[in-house]
């Protein structure tokens, strides 16, 4: 048998991914992802906010947080 007669890739399954289901998961991936972006750039800006309000210098903020 030669290589290129060798099945490398499974048999393909009898029941293929439903497309709905696809769209579902990919919408709540993106939710989610927009919850956990909004959650970052509020810690992020509370971080930055207190550390200027006790004295830090903006470009140490900055190095800090690897902006």
């Amino acid at each position: 048998m030669s290589v290129i007669d060798c099945d490398y890739l499974p048999a393909p399954s009898k029941t293929a991914f439903p497309p709905e289901l696809a769209l579902l998961i990919v919408r709540k991936a993106a939710s989610l992802a927009d919850a956990f972006e909004q959650q970052a750039l509020d810690q992020l800006t509370r971080d930055a906010t207190s550390a200027l309000s006790a004295g830090a210098d903006p470009r140490q903020v900055i190095r800090q947080m690897r902006l």
